[in-house]
C-alpha cells in the first residue's frame, strides 16, 4: 500500500535537505531531516557530526534514536523525509535517490557550513580539503554501520523509485521532477 510519504536519500551534499524542504512546501507536506536530528544528538554529546558517526559504530543507542524516529514516521502521512535510511524503514514511501560526485559535494557542503549555524557547529571544517576528508570518513562510517546493523547498502540505486543527478539538474528542476513523478506514482 503506497503511503503519502516521500523519502529522499543520497550522498553527502547531494541536496537532500534543500530538496526535501522545497518538495514538502510544494505539496503542503511536513518536512523531517534525520541529518538535523542526528546532528542535534551529536551536539548534545559535545561531538561533531563525524565524531558522532564514529561513536555510533560502537554506541548503537545513537543510531537507534534516529532509526526509531524514522520507524515511527511510517505511521504518518504527508511528510517528506531526508534520510539515508528512511527508504528502508518506510518501504511503501516514494523513494528518491539524489546522486552527486564527492568533488562537487564538498564545495556545496562548505557553502552550507558557512551559511548554517547548526551545520557549522557540527561539521567543524573550514576548507574544502577538510570537508572532503570529513565527508569521506563520514560516508565510510555510515556505510559500515548501515551494513553491520541492517544489511543496507543505501547507494544501490535499484532500491529507489527515482534517481536524479543533482549536478545536471538545479534545485528547482530536481523539485519539479520529484513532485511530477510522485504525483504519477501515487495515482497508479
Amino acid at each position: 500500500m503506497k503511503k503519502e510519504i516521500i523519502t529522499i536519500c543520497g550522498g553527502l551534499g547531494s541536496g537532500k535537505s534543500s530538496t526535501a524542504k522545497m518538495v514538502a512546501g510544494e505539496l503542503g507536506f511536513r518536512h523531517f531531516s534525520s541529518g538535523d536530528f542526528f546532528r542535534q544528538v551529536g551536539l548534545e554529546l559535545g561531538l561533531s557530526v563525524t565524531e558522532t558517526n564514529i561513536r555510533a559504530e560502537t554506541d548503537k543507542k545513537i543510531d537507534e534514536m534516529t532509526d526509531q524516529k524514522l520507524r515511527d514516521m511510517n505511521n504518518t502521512e504527508k511528510v517528506v523525509i531526508d534520510s539515508r535510511t528512511a527508504f528502508h524503514w518506510i518501504p511503501d514511501s516514494f523513494k528518491v535517490y539524489l546522486n552527486l560526485p564527492q568533488e562537487i559535494a564538498k564545495e556545496r557542503i562548505l557553502k552550507s557550513i558557512q551559511e548554517n549555524k547548526l551545520r557549522e557547529q557540527s561539521e567543524r571544517a573550514r576548507t574544502s580539503e577538510e570537508v572532503l576528508t570529513k565527508i569521506t570518513e563520514r560516508f565510510e562510517s555510515e556505510q559500515k554501520r548501515y551494513w553491520d546493523l541492517y544489511k543496507i547498502d543505501n547507494t544501490d540505486k535499484n532500491q529507489f523509485n527515482l534517481v536524479i543527478d543533482t549536478n545536471k539538474n538545479n534545485l528547482q528542476e530536481v523539485v519539479a521532477i520529484i513532485v511530477s513523478e510522485y504525483k504519477k506514482w501515487i495515482k497508479n
